[in-house]
Formats: structure tokens, C-alpha cells, sequence
């Protein structure tokens, strides 16, 4: 399985292009079939936005990040008495106060 999953991580690496990604994908999706039925199917599901990265190699981590600290600030703010504070919690995280 730890060879599978270098494989993987190969494949991302080593492809520049969409069609070669996805070739190598689909390659890695047939050997890892038997190990991980339910990652397959979610890779499958998927397929295009991941090999969207291929032509663009861009990821959706630093909105993703954006949205977890958000959600952090909410869950530690419980109790702001109103949106203007909780929007200047947000803002002060990210040096954008006015």
C-alpha cells in the first residue's frame, strides 16, 4: 500500500499535462482498485476537476485554509453581540483593519 501511495503522489508530480495525468491516474486507478474501493470511487466522482490540475496545477488549499480559519474564528467568537465585531475578528486576522 505504501508503494501505491508513492504512486500516486508520482503521478502528480511527474505529469505536466492533462491527457498525461489522466492517463497515469486511470493507470493508478486500476492497480489501487483492490486496496482502495471507496478512494477509487471518489477519485472517479472527481475525475475532472482533478485532472484539471494537470493543465493548471493550481488547488483549492488556500481557499480551503481561508475557510477553516473562518470557521475557527466563529467557533472560538460564540457569543459576539453583533456581525461588526465578528467581521473585525476576521479582518484583524488578516491585518485588514481599517
Amino acid at each position: 500500500m505504501h508503494k501505491l501511495k508513492e504512486e500516486f503522489r508520482e503521478v502528480f508530480e511527474k505529469n505536466t499535462e492533462g491527457n498525461d495525468g489522466l492517463f497515469a491516474l486511470s493507470d493508478w486507478l486500476k492497480k489501487a482498485m483492490a486496496y482502495f474501493p471507496k478512494s477509487c470511487q471518489t477519485i472517479r466522482r472527481w475525475i475532472d476537476e482533478i485532472t484539471a490540475y494537470f493543465d493548471n496545477r493550481t488547488t483549492q488549499g488556500t481557499v480551503e485554509g481561508i475557510n477553516n480559519k473562518l470557521k475557527v474564528i466563529k467557533r472560538r467568537g460564540y457569543g459576539f453581540r453583533n456581525f461588526k465585531n465578528f467581521s473585525l475578528r476576521c479582518l484583524l486576522n488578516w491585518h485588514f483593519a481599517s
